[in-house]
């Protein structure tokens, strides 16, 4: 009797130690997936981003060179649309993003192409001021680096060398918004046109000279154009929806306030936000505008940013893909499949692949 129970407690105690064995397995893969999955694909993909070089002519050498970072349509949900999961997931993919971004790139200024929010023009104030202390605690940043944001029209509705335009404000119909900022504007125009010119009039005697440098337009909405056509790469808008053509004011400016932008600022560079896919786009005596696709994967499967080094008179673009959201899902799909496979394999319900590989290896020798 004494035997049976000793062998009893034997086996009872081997049981023990397989199934402690299989729960080790199980927290060691589970552990090992999220933190791929969650920290370190960051760090794998943003790494290799590098800084493009600007090509500066010999007698300009010693020119300073700025940092910048633009990422556009965060779209941080509100409490009206948004599920508490879509929020967890998709705002846990910027935060990471973007706090890696920092620490691997180390940017000296970050700006934001607007549509931060999605439902800053129906948000109570309340509601406003909890997604306000989201938004900073996802896109915290260091002192010495500068985040500014451009307003989108998902943040307030349809109503120096950098020229930060509240292009939501470009109706052209008078109200208050859109007077004020087109007012503001033509001053800017006025300073700007005044440092260019080599001999001042009677009108420039009093503004404060800036450097004599085309300025960087960043606004939320894109000047005008008929549709994504012409666009093309891997974020581009996909191929069915490339041909549809733009509503102005709705999905890019109209022609007027395009024109008078153009007209008035005259710049070297303009970045928008707004159609979530990217696209260059060559307006009027060959100015540059480069649309900025969504940093979210609620918007788009590849998000990415604009690495850009600026000097007064040259700068050099640089794109940086983030993770696909899809690869994630991939990896995750696996190991669920794996985990299957080993709590099959321990409970003998599916022969182990070790011992299926060797089985099968037998028999081909055999044959």
């Amino acid at each position: 009797m004494a035997l049976i129970r000793l062998g009893f407690g034997r086996q009872h105690l081997c049981l023990l130690r397989r199934r402690s064995l299989l729960l080790s397995k199980l927290i060691a893969v589970v552990f090992a997936v999220l933190l791929f999955c969650e920290f370190l694909i960051y760090y794998l993909v943003i790494l290799r981003c590098d800084w493009p070089e600007v090509k500066t002519p010999a007698h300009n050498s010693g020119q300073e060179t700025l940092k910048a970072m633009f990422l556009a349509d965060t779209h941080l949900l509100g409490e009206i649309r948004g599920h508490w999961l879509d929020k967890l997931r998709r705002e846990w993919q910027m935060e990471r993003a973007f706090q890696t971004a920092l620490w691997l790139l180390q940017p000296e200024v970050v700006f934001i192409l607007g549509d931060i929010f999605d439902e800053g023009k129906w948000s109570s104030p309340q509601a406003w001021a909890d997604d306000v202390e989201r938004f900073q605690k996802i896109f915290r940043h260091p002192h010495h680096v500068l985040l500014k944001v451009v307003a989108g029209n998902h943040d307030i509705g349809f109503h120096y060398h950098f020229v930060m335009v509240n292009s939501v404000a470009l109706e052209g119909d008078g109200c208050n918004l859109c007077s004020e900022a087109e007012a503001e504007i033509i001053e800017i125009s006025h300073k700007l046109n005044c440092s260019r010119e080599e001999h001042h009039s009677s009108r420039c005697i009093d503004e404060q000279p800036l450097p004599a440098s085309a300025p960087v337009l960043l606004q939320h909405f894109p000047l005008y154009r008929r549709s994504d056509a012409n666009c093309s790469g891997d974020d581009a808008a996909p191929l069915e929806e490339r041909d549809i053509p733009f509503k102005e004011r709705y999905d890019a400016l109209s022609r007027e306030a395009s024109q008078k932008l153009l007209w008035w600022l005259r710049p070297r560079l303009v970045l928008s936000g707004h159609t979530h896919s990217a696209c260059e786009v060559l307006h009027g005596a060959g100015t540059m505008e480069i649309s900025v696709p969504s940093f979210s994967w609620r918007n788009r499967n590849n998000p990415s940013f604009i690495m850009g080094m600026l000097t007064p008179t040259e700068y050099a673009l640089a794109k940086c893909y983030l993770p696909y959201e899809n690869t994630v899902l991939a990896t995750y799909c696996v190991a669920v499949g794996f985990l299957a496979v080993l709590m099959l394999a321990h409970f003998k319900l599916l022969a182990s692949p070790l011992l299926f590989g060797w089985n099968l290896l037998r028999k081909l020798k055999t044959t």
